[in-house]
């Protein structure tokens, strides 16, 4: 069997270093595996501390090299000035801190347990209406009585919180398991539950991993039907973590109709077919406008290039959502415009229905 990242992490993740180890206290950047050769750099905060962590660097070593497929290991040591580190935040004082290193995963994709079906929502850019589709469509699927959860997996720009209109920070009544909110039928969380609204997250791809494997295995989400997950934009280290350490049932791309905006979707859908992660199909945001005036209605994106790019590819097209005000304004308000009733939430009513019908949600 060849050689993994987390193979590598797991057997650093015992080497002794400063009071835990080199993985626990965030010391290893750079990590590449080249066949059997395996290169990473301790990053130490002074040339003091580079020189108390010279064991570990030759522990490390050691312990890689008596590893059956490792045949070459380079350990570059560097040292920097002393630099700030925001703490993971704290539940109410409750003892869960987010943000710590994702533990070692050995295997394929792993189930959650009570969750029938997870779908991953995605887009190659921000802006196309992501957020704004993930909170509609969990509403939309909860309305048509499917077991909804929600998360917000976009860790350093949550927006669930504000467009589901809850605001109290979960409880963690025995230090360890998070309990969820509960908006509109659907079951959410998200790290900006237990932030100030204005409070940025400064972290490293490692910490951003453990938050996500966290929300993920440490909420009590309860038996769900499906979990809708709301990812960020682009094609990082949460898409990959999450392909590679869940079972998904597969994933969704929206797009608004444009060129620039097509550009990036077909990048998210070969990350997606990269992963082995199925793509459900395709949505085209923001399709059209019609006046609230005058009736008249325009296409200020373009209009059918998702559509034509479903076709191109032999993957569903889902469906058209409209270009709102009504839309925009339901969201800041905290109540999703699927929530009422109206042309707008049968759009939503409708993308609901053809997912249940095709036994993905």
């Amino acid at each position: 069997m060849a050689l993994t990242r987390e193979d590598v992490l797991a057997v650093l993740s015992q080497v002794e270093a400063l009071g835990g180890s080199l993985v626990s206290r965030d010391l290893v950047r750079a990590l590449q595996l080249d066949g059997g050769v395996v290169r990473f750099v301790i990053e130490a905060e002074s040339p003091e501390q580079a020189r108390v962590l010279a064991p570990a660097q030759a522990a490390a070593e050691a312990a890689l090299r008596a590893l059956p497929d490792v045949t070459s290991v380079q350990v570059v040591m560097t040292a920097h000035g002393p630099a700030a580190k925001a703490p993971p935040p704290d539940l109410g004082g409750q003892g869960v801190k987010i943000g710590q290193h994702p533990t070692p995963h050995q295997g394929g994709p792993a189930r959650i347990a009570g969750i029938d079906r997870i779908i991953a929502v995605g887009s190659g850019k921000g802006g196309v209406g992501k957020s704004t589709v993930s909170s509609n469509l969990a509403v939309a699927l909860a309305k048509q009585g499917r077991r909804v959860g929600l998360l917000d997996a976009d860790i350093y720009g949550p927006s669930q919180p504000r467009m589901m209109g809850v605001s109290k920070r979960p409880a963690s009544p025995d230090g360890k398991t998070i309990e969820p909110l509960h908006a509109h039928g659907v079951t959410m969380m998200s790290i900006g539950l237990m932030l100030k609204e204005d409070e940025a997250v400064i972290w490293r791809g490692p910490m951003i991993m453990g938050a996500l494997q966290q929300l993920l295995t440490q909420v009590a989400w309860g038996e769900l039907d499906v979990l809708i997950i709301d990812l960020p934009p682009g094609t990082g280290d949460i898409q990959l973590t999450l392909c590679q350490r869940t079972h998904l049932t597969g994933a969704i791309v929206v797009s608004t109709p444009q060129d620039v905006a097509l550009l990036d979707a077909r990048k998210a859908l070969d990350m997606f077919q990269k992963l082995k992660t199925p793509v459900l199909g395709l949505i085209e945001n923001m399709s059209t406008y019609i006046c609230p005036n005058c009736g008249h209605e325009e296409h200020l994106f373009g209009h059918g290039g998702v559509a034509a790019e479903a076709k191109r590819l032999d993957l569903p097209f889902l469906g058209e959502l409209p270009l709102s005000i009504d839309v925009r304004l339901a969201g800041d308000a905290g109540t999703p415009i699927a929530a009422g009733a109206g042309p707008h939430a049968e759009a939503y009513a409708r993308l609901a229905h053809r997912l249940i019908a095709g036994g993905m949600a």
